[in-house]
């Protein structure tokens, strides 16, 4: 049995199908308030036989917070994909952001000391990549630098790879898995979810950009380095860099919207001031931190040698992955219109 957490995120679930199609047996973690019908509907996007997988999956709600909930979802599992995360760059969601991701992962992994578990797959991110190689890229030896400021997001997920990582040390067969912005179906709006609606809805996009990835990619390389039991290492999974504004222009072409204006870097720091001033009285001016303006003007770029060398991966481009995934938001938009 293979347990997927974060199973009806754009991530999980995908994770889950990739499983299921190999013929294994697959207990999906979700909230009592999941929208099933939402994951299910978008199956229909990857496979033909999208009802049929879908009804051999085990759903089952989980408390992460509650050790004895996750200690009975483990039950007769040998196998745990981690994807379950809160993902925000708000700061009013810091603090709610850090103990979800930190005691999710902390509670998992000590339910898994006395349980059938006996390999272990974490997804975090390239948030957490810090210190750049002698090419001025990022990559799997980029350490976290806590002496730099960080979203709690990137906190929460560099605490969880410890938590990992300590795991491992202790016996645990365990794999990192860092992915960049992935592109994919469903969710629409929440989480990686929002890439497609937030380029719609804003006719202004920033100076920097940052690594992406096809979904599909990350769910077939994770499903892979554990079957080829890639333990005890960490492997970035990106496709290519991007800037904001070239994403921003295909999707907005797309959709038939004019391309959006770049804001600079100099214009979100007088939006820092005018936080510091009024931020008490217009919330969404409480975006507008050094962190966040930081990460939406830079531009580092972001190495996928390790994965492309170890597994001979040839990632989907960017551009197709775009075409593929706003088709099916298009048409998801068209039949929630009906």
């Amino acid at each position: 049995m293979v347990f997927v957490t974060g199973a009806t995120g754009i991530l999980g679930r995908v994770i889950v199908l990739e499983l299921l199609k190999k013929g294994r047996m697959v207990r999906a973690a979700k909230r009592p308030t999941s929208n099933l019908i939402e994951v299910k509907n978008s199956y229909r996007h990857y496979t033909e036989n999208s009802d049929d997988f879908f009804s051999k999956i085990q759903w089952v709600d989980v408390d992460f917070e509650d050790i004895h909930s996750v200690e009975a979802a483990l039950k007769d599992v040998t196998e745990v994909y981690h994807c379950a995360a809160k993902v925000g760059y708000n700061p009013k969601d810091s603090k709610e952001i850090y103990r979800t991701n930190t005691k999710s992962t902390e509670n998992l992994l000590y339910a898994c000391e006395d349980s059938t578990v006996k390999k272990f797959l974490h997804v975090s991110s390239i948030a957490v990549l810090d210190l750049f190689n002698e090419n001025g890229e990022l990559d799997e030896s980029s350490d976290f630098n806590p002496k730099e400021d960080h979203s709690a997001y990137a906190i929460s997920k560099h605490i969880s790879e410890m938590e990992v990582w300590r795991a491992s040390a202790e016996g645990l067969d365990a794999i990192i898995i860092n992915p960049g912005m992935i592109i994919g179906t469903g969710n629409w709006g929440k989480s990686s979810g929002d890439v497609f609606p937030t380029f719609e809805n804003n006719s202004f996009t920033f100076s920097g950009g940052t690594s992406y990835v096809d979904v599909r990619d990350v769910a077939e390389i994770a499903v892979h380095l554990m079957e080829k039991e890639k333990f005890g290492e960490r492997f970035v999974i990106v496709s290519e860099t991007k800037k904001y504004a070239e994403i921003g222009e295909q999707i907005r072409k797309k959709l038939g919207l004019k391309q959006a204006k770049i804001l600079p870097k100099n214009i979100l720091q007088i939006g820092r001031v005018a936080n510091v001033l009024l931020g008490w009285l217009f919330p969404q001016l409480r975006m507008a931190t050094k962190t966040n303006i930081e990460a939406v003007s830079n531009l580092n770029f972001i190495s996928n040698k390790k994965i492309k060398e170890r597994l001979g991966y040839q990632f989907i481009p960017v551009s197709e992955s775009i075409d593929f995934h706003l088709n099916n938001y298009i048409n998801d938009k068209k039949l929630n219109k009906k």
